[in-house]
């Protein structure tokens, strides 16, 4: 037993958004409380990461917990052969569903601290060693998803996932947006956690490089494709699942 589609696209346009709002609403109050970078950042990755373990208990059941288009393309990608990763179908859906979902929490995070609701950021992120942190970023996260379903500790996905994602804040240099959607959402606003819009496009492509990576990464690990079924926490329990 599954949710429907229609409710899992929602769960993965509300996870997106929230976990948005999670990462730009605590940029916005802990530069608001502290004038020191390395505080700021420390607050920010730590609102981060209890956000995203939460996001992932709670919505993993319903949609898988993709909230990023890297990982729903990784899972199509390795499940094409068996049928066990998302449809085609599921990607079209899943992608528009996470990138406004997105733009839609910068919104929000922007509104509650009384900022313009859209005003693209001036914060500069265009160099090369940003992008191979986007690039390193991704390919660790993209492995920890999928190395966890190929040793069946799937279930530990929302503190092993939100783990590396606190530890990659602190040593990529890119503080580890690794989420195409995330990337663009945070474009939208003018704050401590925002990218300049002339930044995205090179930040995605180093992201989409770095999910390439990470598959080829859990290939020559496991030595067999990964099964994509349950990423990224096992979903369609039945006392969850809808008709």
């Amino acid at each position: 037993m599954t949710a429907t589609l229609g409710r899992r696209v929602a769960a993965e346009a509300v996870g997106t958004g929230l976990l948005v709002a999670v990462v730009v609403g605590s940029g916005i109050q802990a530069t608001e409380l502290s004038h020191d970078v390395g505080v700021q950042l420390l607050a920010n990755s730590l609102a981060s990461v209890l956000g995203l373990a939460v996001l992932i208990t709670l919505l993993g059941p319903v949609s898988g917990a993709h909230f990023n288009p890297a990982v729903t393309l990784a899972a199509w990608l390795t499940g094409r052969r068996d049928s066990t990763g998302p449809t085609l179908r599921e990607v079209a859906a899943y992608l528009p569903a996470q990138v406004a979902g997105a733009i839609g929490g910068a919104v929000l995070a922007d509104g509650m601290f009384a900022r313009p609701l859209v005003r693209f950021s001036t914060h500069d992120r265009f160099a090369g060693h940003l992008w191979m942190g986007e690039v390193v970023a991704t390919a660790g996260l993209i492995l920890v998803i999928f190395g966890l379903e190929r040793i069946g500790r799937a279930a530990l996905a929302p503190a092993a996932v939100a783990s590396y994602i606190g530890a990659a804040y602190w040593f990529t240099s890119s503080t580890s947006f690794a989420n195409p959607a995330v990337t663009v959402g945070r474009a939208v606003t003018d704050t401590f956690a925002g990218i300049a819009p002339a930044s995205v496009a090179p930040f995605i492509a180093a992201q989409l490089l770095g999910a390439a990576l990470g598959l080829g990464a859990v290939a020559v690990v496991y030595e067999r494709p990964a099964r994509t079924a349950d990423v990224v926490v096992p979903h369609g329990e039945p006392e969850l699942a809808s008709s």
